[in-house]
């Protein structure tokens, strides 16, 4: 038996080291994904006019970069564009336009980003589960409390909207 034991403790440390490896090698090419189309949208826009989604995906990386500063001028850029293109899809752009605002701790911008996303699509689960946040931040209990049962009208078991519904309705008195 203990002949084995180096061995057993081997083979686990070769497959953490394996599962890691793994991981890291995930990181790396979603980086690399990433980091590729920012560069192609970066280059495309400077010689260009681009299209209302190239404009919220770009938007999006910078979101996700948390370089919120630069991703608002994009996002407005987007529903710019978006007025003149019948099929553009607008609910996420203001959605996003919303969440950059609310890191931002612009919570009234965000609000109103929030509802008009909410506008064009009522069923947008994510626009209600943020407008309820961020109308918690701002102290307004009862309109938060609307926005998560609006979310949870649209998808009943959206995790969020339940946890931060019931707890708004322990801080709502009888």
């Amino acid at each position: 038996m203990e002949t084995n034991l180096p061995a057993l403790y081997l083979g686990v440390l070769l497959i953490l080291l394996a599962a890691v490896g793994w991981f890291v090698f995930r990181q790396i090419l979603r980086t690399r994904r990433i980091e590729t189309a920012l560069s192609r949208l970066q280059a495309k826009l400077k010689q260009e006019k681009g299209t209302a989604q190239e404009y919220f995906e770009l938007g999006s990386i910078y979101l996700n970069k948390k370089l919120t500063t630069q991703a608002i001028p994009l996002l407005q850029k987007a529903l710019k564009t978006a007025e003149t293109d019948p099929t553009a899809i607008t609910a996420p752009i203001y959605n996003a336009l919303g969440y950059a605002y609310f890191v931002q701790d612009q919570y009234d911008l965000a609000i109103r980003n929030y509802k008009e996303a909410l506008s064009q699509d009522p069923a947008y689960v994510t626009a209600a589960n943020n407008l309820g946040h961020a109308y918690e931040r701002k102290s307004l209990v009862t309109q938060a409390l609307e926005a998560y049962e609006q979310a949870l009208g649209a998808d009943p078991n959206n995790a969020v909207a339940k946890r931060r519904a019931n707890s708004l309705k322990k801080r709502i008195p009888a």
